[in-house]
């Protein structure tokens, strides 16, 4: 500190920097000023606090706290750091207000039977990144096995859509009521039931996910266009996955009892929850939505004579089996037809014997 006749009284630095003399006294309390104190007792400050002093107003002026603007001070993190980590807590906090935003909306366009029953709903998300959180865990409690992070990032990344930063009403009551499905906890051991069976018969997880993910992409366009089921192309790519892996044939048999290994994803809860994925996420081809258009056109396809390579062969007898209904055959390559192979089966599955 130079000679105290070289220093600022407390009046001299507030003219200075525009500072109030009580928030100056303050920031010294504080320890963001250093001062030293003349023979009758008063706070005295060196040329360089003025500078140090007008950086804390800069500061403060962008509603950093004093915490990050010491690290500033002391030289511990640069002016970028702190800028940048406020914007991100800001931008967290602009997500909540718009969520609480959309929430309330939501509740006061429903009609005066349902508004009890929203407001319950909507009630139970805290915000956007809850609801995910929780479908996350959602999935990872229903896979059995061990799973790659790779193919858990990929599943996620296909399953928990990501909150928007400025959802709609409709948005948030979709995430609230997968939020809701994801706490049903039947459905959760019918699908854990459904990975335990699927690990024992899947020779090739990520074989099949990548076939499966071809043929969801031939049936996108269809889907956003609202075409309705049927067999073509996108269908025969959808058979050919299961087929390959099990190293069978795509004949109106196999289809007839895929039908029934892929009964679970035709389930009216996970139904739903794939077409609320697409509405959260604002992506009418969004991956499940395309799996349901292909596994409802398989549907089509074994009740019109489970014809193979595009629809050509004879109408069968009987009508299509009940596709909720697992025999007790085999499918080609050992599998069993009660067994299910449906997408959230293969994921849940995760990956055995030791294969990366």
């Amino acid at each position: 500190m130079p000679l105290l006749d070289e220093t600022l009284g407390i009046g001299d630095l507030s003219r200075l920097t525009g500072v109030p003399v009580r928030t100056i006294r303050f920031y010294c309390d504080e320890g963001i000023l250093d001062s030293v104190r003349s023979t009758g007792g008063h706070r005295r400050f060196d040329q360089a606090a003025v500078e140090r002093l007008g950086l804390v107003r800069r500061l403060r002026g962008l509603g950093l706290g004093l915490p990050s603007i010491r690290d500033v001070l002391d030289g511990e993190r640069s002016v970028a750091e702190v800028v940048a980590a406020e914007r991100a807590a800001l931008d967290v906090r602009l997500a909540d207000l718009a969520w609480r935003r959309a929430s309330l909306r939501a509740v006061e366009e429903a009609g005066p039977a349902d508004r009890a029953a929203r407001l319950e709903l909507l009630a139970a998300v805290e915000n956007g990144g809850a609801a995910r959180d929780a479908l996350i865990d959602f999935w990872r409690r229903t896979m059995v096995a061990p799973v790659s992070e790779a193919m858990l990032t990929a599943f996620v990344t296909m399953a928990v859509p990501e909150p928007p930063a400025d959802p709609t009403p409709p948005q948030v009551v979709a995430f609230a009521e997968l939020f809701a499905l994801a706490d049903d906890r039947e459905l959760t051991r019918r699908l854990q039931a459904m990975a335990r069976a699927n690990a024992e018969l899947v020779a090739d997880e990520d074989e099949l996910l990548n076939a499966i993910s071809e043929a969801c992409a031939l049936a996108r366009p269809m889907v956003r266009a609202g075409e309705p089921p049927r067999v073509g192309p996108a269908l025969d790519r959808f058979v050919a996955a299961h087929a390959s892996v099990r190293g069978g044939k795509d004949t109106p048999r196999f289809r007839d009892r895929l039908l029934a290994c892929v009964a679970a994803d035709r389930d009216p809860r996970m139904r739903r929850y794939w077409r609320l994925v697409a509405e959260a996420g604002g992506d009418p081809g969004a991956l499940g939505v395309s799996h349901l258009w292909l596994t409802d056109s398989l549907e089509r396809s074994v009740s019109s004579g489970g014809a193979a390579a595009g629809g050509g062969g004879k109408p069968r007898q009987g009508g299509a089996k009940d596709p909720a209904r697992a025999g007790s055959g085999r499918l080609s390559g050992g599998s069993r037809a009660g067994a299910d192979s449906s997408l959230t089966g293969v994921f849940g599955a995760g990956q055995t014997g030791g294969r990366p």
